[in-house]
């Protein structure tokens, strides 16, 4: 018998960055499932997240690409539990967890 129904994907990457810095600060990570920051209440990844994050993933950009796109999809599927009818939009998700990151070319031009 085959099933038209997809098994749902399990669990993102855990949201255990940035690091806090200095050590005793309180890390920049996010408050889930309202995905805002546990250090300045910001919607997260807020502007000095982003900055840690550059940071730490500065040798790695594709480490960081997969683990912003990882947690894009856990904080669609939190936000759309918390508010399924005024949640935010794809696009302003894209832009909010992904856009910011690692360099990437423009598409060509048609």
């Amino acid at each position: 018998m085959i099933s038209h129904r997809l098994p749902q994907p399990g669990d993102g990457p855990p949201a255990d960055r940035p690091r806090p810095y200095p050590h005793q600060a309180p890390p920049h990570t996010p408050l889930r499932p309202m995905w805002c920051c546990r250090a300045c209440g910001r919607p997260w990844p807020c502007p000095d997240a982003r900055l840690l994050l550059k940071a730490e993933y500065a040798d790695n950009q594709v480490g960081l690409s997969l683990y912003l796109c990882g947690l894009l999809y856990e904080a669609a599927r939190d936000l759309y539990r918390l508010n399924p009818d005024g949640g935010p939009s794809p696009a302003e998700l894209f832009q909010r967890f992904v856009a910011w990151g690692p360099y990437r070319r423009r598409p060509a031009d048609p």
